[in-house]
């Protein structure tokens, strides 16, 4: 009956505090109409090096320092002068920013590039270094290999769950298209 965060029961805490241990990357982004360090950070007075340390850790400092007006660049209403790319990997930025002990990707890499879902890779396995918890959602075998527990869900059951290799080696077993092992090799070669 409780949701637990590093054990303490998120419940109890003032809603205003949450935010902090939270990062989330949703499926659909939004940007708001502000610059873009503004946007990584969360709209809290921040430190230029706080701002940039998410920048770093997502892949995206160089990108934006090649804005016109680099982080302090306004971004317009819902993004609107950043490709979908440029916006995704600003609110991985956002979603890292101050380090949380939980983060939610949602689709992560929908809208990245080669490069983005190298960026991506990057991160996650920054951050599963750092030991913060990582939940992603993801239809890309790419975007999977680098998850240590899969959870399969077919119409909303759970159809499979346990460690990567294991799940992939079940779903290669009884599947009569085989899927992508996490080494990019398909199973059978």
């Amino acid at each position: 009956g409780a949701v637990r965060l590093d054990g303490a029961d998120v419940g109890t805490w003032p809603r205003s505090s949450v935010g902090q241990y939270i990062g989330y990357l949703p499926q659909d982004v939004e940007l708001f109409s502000e610059s873009v360090a503004a946007n990584i950070a969360r709209f809290q007075q921040a430190e230029d090096e706080a701002v940039i340390e998410a920048a770093r850790l997502a892949g995206v400092h160089d990108m934006i320092l090649r804005l016109p007006d680099g982080y302090e660049t306004w971004v317009g209403d819902g993004g609107a002068i950043l490709s979908g790319g440029y916006r995704q990997r600003i609110a991985l930025a956002r979603a890292v920013f101050g380090m949380p002990s939980l983060i939610v990707l949602d689709e992560p890499s929908s809208n990245l590039d080669a490069e983005g879902d190298a960026a991506l890779a990057d991160c996650m396995l920054k951050l599963k270094k750092a030991c913060i918890t990582t939940i992603t959602i993801s239809h890309r075998p790419a975007t999977v290999a680098i998850v240590d527990k899969l959870l399969l869900l077919v119409d909303g059951r759970i159809e499979a769950f346990g460690p990567r290799a294991e799940v992939l080696a079940r779903l290669n077993a009884r599947a009569p298209i085989p899927i992508v092992a996490p080494s990019g090799a398909r199973s059978g070669q």
